[in-house]
């Protein structure tokens, strides 16, 4: 799969990091934890002159094991998967649905860094991306991560347009679990590119996806509801549960209203006027008159 669909989506159209840019981030990693490993190792040597070999050897021991493995686990942790070389490369390590990582999974990713990465010289990670389809190495595989671009072209990038009002949080209970991210992707194009797609084979393509989805979820589809407007409502319902387990459940509610617009402003009712005097024939102001009929909505079925 050539791009992440995800709620970090709340950024969509992440795109997994190619070897150049994860193994550049790498090297500003490595150079910055290595620099603070020798100026702490030069440190202990002057301040434990007077101790013995065995505690010397303690102290050595302890100082690899906390700042090489320690403080890149700690700082993916607490950064939620972005440490000083992938900021600088604009990547970041999220789980395989899209979501942040945690502690287990930087632990794993650590771990597995020090045979991968320091041990074998980057030999071992660098077989792994190129062999894999998303250039994932030992390490992401194990604890089930991805390593996405954050910052992607604004031109390659389409919005997915928002659900109808009316469907926003409809199927704030459907179980999204099982749905696999190649469905996610094949959704995600599909609302992108409906508008541009004839209505026919834009609206039985909108039904396929929708019967998909709907196996997927175990639950059919709501009688009533046009196939698009679905796809599009269950999309923002998982962008927005990604959004509250990032950035908590206020940021994700105010998110959730500005992608679909905020609230409608109320309509007042028409005030009735009273007739101009000497102009029998003038129509009043409240008098039904014929009102366009809006746009069709590109959710609704082809004529």
């Amino acid at each position: 799969m050539n791009e992440l669909v995800t709620g970090d989506a709340v950024v969509l159209g992440l795109r997994p990091a190619k070897l150049p840019s994860r193994a550049l981030a790498v090297v500003i990693d490595l150079v910055v934890v290595w620099a603070a490993y020798i100026v702490v190792s030069i440190v202990l040597t002057i301040a434990t002159d007077s101790l013995d070999t065995a505690a010397v050897a303690a102290l050595a021991v302890a100082s690899f094991l906390l700042i090489p493995v320690g403080v890149p686990i700690a700082v993916e942790t607490l950064s939620h998967g972005r440490s000083l070389g992938k900021l600088a490369c604009g990547l970041r390590v999220v789980r395989d649905d899209g979501g942040p990582i945690r502690f287990r999974h930087a632990l794993v990713r650590g771990a597995m860094g020090v045979v991968e990465l320091l041990m074998s010289f980057g030999v071992i990670a660098c077989v792994a991306s190129l062999v894999s389809a998303r250039g994932r190495r030992v390490g992401d595989l194990f604890a089930g991560t991805l390593v996405v671009r954050e910052r992607v072209p604004t031109d390659r990038g389409r919005p997915v347009p928002p659900p109808p009002p009316w469907l926003v949080g409809r199927f704030s209970e459907l179980d999204l679990s099982s749905v696999p991210d190649d469905l996610w992707l094949a959704i995600r194009q599909y609302l992108t590119r409906m508008g541009q797609l004839d209505a026919g084979v834009g609206w039985s393509m909108s039904q396929r996806l929708a019967d998909d989805l709907a196996a997927r979820t175990g639950v059919p589809l709501p009688p009533g509801v046009p196939p698009a407007a679905y796809l599009a409502a269950v999309v923002n319902e998982r962008q927005a549960r990604d959004s509250r387990r990032a950035f908590g459940s206020a940021t994700a509610a105010a998110a959730a209203v500005g992608h679909v617009g905020g609230p409608a402003p109320a309509v007042r009712p028409p005030q009735p006027r009273p007739p101009v005097v000497g102009q029998p024939d003038a129509v009043p102001r409240d008098a039904p008159q014929d009102v366009a009929a809006p746009p069709a909505s590109r959710f609704a079925p082809p004529a």
